[in-house]
Formats: C-alpha cells, sequence, structure tokens
C-alpha cells in the first residue's frame, strides 16, 4: 500500500465513521462543532488524497468517476462550512450530508471487484 492509498484510507473510514456520529449525534453543542471540524478536515484529505490514486475506470489522464464524487466533496465541505460560519444551517445541513452521500458512494465503489480494497477486504 502506498502512502497516497494509506492517507485516504485513514482519513475515509475516520470521516465515514465520525460522520455517521454527527449525523446521529444532537446538532449545535460544543461536541458537534469540534467533531464537526475534525470531520471536515477528514473530508478534505479523503478528497485531496484521491487525486494521487489512479483510478479504475480512468476518464481523463488518471482520473476516474469516483474524482468526480472527490470534486463534489470538496465543493460540499467548503459550501458547509461558510455556511456554519454563517449560521445558515439549513445550507449547512444539506451540504455537510451531501458530503457525507458522496463519501459513502465512493466508498462503495471501491468494493467493486477488481478495486484495491477488495482486493484486500475479499481477497479478489
Amino acid at each position: 500500500m502506498n502512502t497516497p492509498i494509506a492517507i485516504h484510507l485513514v482519513a475515509a473510514v475516520y470521516a465515514i465513521v465520525v460522520g455517521g456520529l454527527q449525523l446521529a449525534f444532537p446538532k449545535g453543542i460544543q461536541q458537534h462543532r469540534y467533531l464537526g471540524r475534525s470531520w471536515m478536515i477528514a473530508m478534505l484529505i479523503t478528497a485531496l488524497s484521491s487525486f494521487w490514486i489512479k483510478s479504475f475506470m480512468p476518464l481523463w489522464l488518471s482520473f476516474g468517476p469516483i474524482h468526480i464524487l472527490s470534486a463534489w466533496i470538496i465543493i460540499c465541505v467548503i459550501i458547509s462550512t461558510l455556511a456554519a460560519w454563517r449560521h445558515r444551517i439549513k445550507q449547512h445541513k444539506y451540504y455537510s450530508i451531501g458530503a457525507y452521500i458522496g463519501l459513502v458512494g465512493a466508498g462503495v465503489g471501491t468494493l467493486a471487484p477488481g478495486r484495491y480494497l477488495n482486493q484486500i477486504l475479499f481477497g479478489g
């Protein structure tokens, strides 16, 4: 496993777990803000590190469909963070959920047969 994949995997697992907790637990409390900041950073690390990983199905250069989700996640994180700072709670909520759905979608895509994570987890 090379460094970009290791960084990507650790950040993605953290973001999936903490994102689920953020959705489940109360909003507006100090813990939500602290966890939310770390979650946003993990989401950015996950998305940005994906650009150093070659696509399983390249569409352009070494970038594939999952990289489109990475771009979506970066956009969602930026808009969601700005919305939170401006107290636009609905916008913050919708873009945070959009980023999380993008992350989960990309994660499901990495489990496809022939993909590296599929080989590690299922030996296929």
